[in-house]
């Protein structure tokens, strides 16, 4: 799902000597299956922990563990750090960190992090009293206000067999943060409000009324624009997935919790892009208790097609019950969205069988967006469940733009183009 291109971007991995360093392993794998050309670089403590020739075999570059082991005729860590577009330090030890705040190079780790003037992502892990210590959180501080992206550790059984703050984050985490720190920050300072998944509509405490809609695509523009700077909000119906990071998510259940969710921020949000698939109808009156079959309305029919039952054991026919189910209208948010906008951006999307084009036009009218984004149901490579979309683009101003089927995340920031190439130009939106 997370699908991130980093072709062409060169990233040097710092490695510490503690037992989170088999992290680093996966950390290395990540971006090196987005496309980054990745360098290591290890203490001799991290040499304890993980050998060399697993870093150099997946990173398929030589491995930095001192300032003086080539025989290169080049000061290696200028070089690298000259050609780096980002730096990670993952596990970074409390070592570590106070050499780095303090600006303590003596060895080749702390001398090429001094060197780096790209973006640097730092990780600590360590035991919880080390990590909670005043000196460590006063050099983390450090580090901070010089700008550097730390990802705090997560809260678990620690191997010293303590629990508490202090260990390493998992390395998707890691990576996310480090391809946001790579990310141009072209929405800063903008309210994005998000959408996503499908909503239910209880029959009763047991049943519901939904459909298909996984959220990957909703959950993909929240995650995208976060990394480039927007401040998201995502309301989300019940899926599988896990919020993105940076992102401030509301999760709720039925089309009226969203409804109330969405209407509620809409005034303090800049672009409203509504993905979710929301249930235009709902059970008027859901029970309280479980429908039991003796509740249901039993009535057999005289069609043989559609009403029995065949009991193969004993050769006969079975009559078929009836659960007659009155629906009504859930509120349109987003028509009610287009009524309210006042400076906001309104985007759509539309999930169509046939006739898409007219489908679309025709929403995006009655419901006064500023574009929608409609693809076909069941097309393959695109749709509901799928981590791949293709869509085609409508605007208010008459253009039309056409996305191939895709990954989602790749989709996500080619809608936000989109929307940010038509957003009005404010003081402090970064170009």
């Amino acid at each position: 799902m997370q699908a991130m291109t980093l072709k062409g971007k060169n990233v040097i991995l710092g490695v510490c000597g503690g037992i989170a360093a088999y992290k680093a392993v996966e950390l290395l794998r990540l971006f090196k299956k987005a496309g980054a050309d990745v360098r290591v670089v290890m203490t001799r403590a991290a040499l304890e922990f993980v050998g060399e020739t697993t870093f150099r075999v997946l990173s398929e570059n030589e491995v930095c563990t001192g300032l003086f082991n080539t025989n290169e005729s080049s000061v290696r860590h200028i070089e690298w750090a000259s050609a780096a577009d980002l730096m990670v330090v993952a596990p970074a030890t409390a070592n570590f960190v106070g050499k780095m705040a303090n600006g303590i190079a003596d060895d080749a780790l702390t001398t090429m992090v001094m060197a780096v003037t790209a973006p640097k992502v730092v990780c600590p892990s360590m035991n919880t009293h080390m990590y909670e210590n005043l000196a460590v959180q006063r050099n983390l501080d450090i580090l901070e206000g010089d700008g550097v992206l730390i990802v705090e550790p997560g809260t678990g059984e620690l191997a010293c067999k303590t629990t508490g703050a202090g260990r390493l984050s998992e390395p998707v985490l890691i990576f996310d943060r480090g391809v946001a720190a790579l990310t141009r920050k072209d929405l800063k300072g903008k309210k994005f409000l998000i959408s996503a998944g499908p909503t239910r509509e209880a029959i009763d405490p047991v049943r519901y009324i939904s459909n298909h809609s996984s959220g990957k695509m909703g959950y993909a523009i929240a995650a995208a624009a976060e990394k480039r700077g927007a401040l998201v909000t995502l309301v989300s119906g019940p899926v599988a997935l896990l919020p993105p990071f940076g992102v401030e998510t509301v999760n709720v259940e039925s089309a009226r919790d969203m409804a109330d969710a969405v209407l509620d921020r809409f005034d303090g949000c800049d672009v409203l892009v509504k993905v979710a698939a929301v249930a235009d109808y709902r059970p008027l009156d859901p029970k309280s208790h479980k429908i039991k079959k003796k509740d249901q309305n039993f009535n057999p029919t005289d069609d043989p097609q559609h009403s029995p039952l065949h009991n193969s054991r004993h050769n006969q026919t079975q009559p078929q019950g009836h659960l007659n189910l009155t629906l009504v209208e859930n509120p349109d948010i987003l028509r009610l969205a287009g009524e309210r906008k006042d400076h906001q951006f309104v985007v759509g999307f539309a999930a169509e069988t046939d006739d898409l084009v007219q489908n679309a036009l025709a929403k995006m009218e009655k419901k006064n967006l500023d574009m929608i984004a409609a693809n076909i149901v069941g097309e393959e490579g695109s749709g509901f469940g799928s981590d791949f979309n293709r869509v085609k683009l409508f605007f208010r101003d008459g253009t039309r733009g056409d996305i191939p089927s895709m990954e989602k995340p790749l989709v996500a920031n080619l809608i936000l183009d989109e929307i940010l190439a038509r957003l009005p130009v404010k003081a402090g939106l970064e170009q």
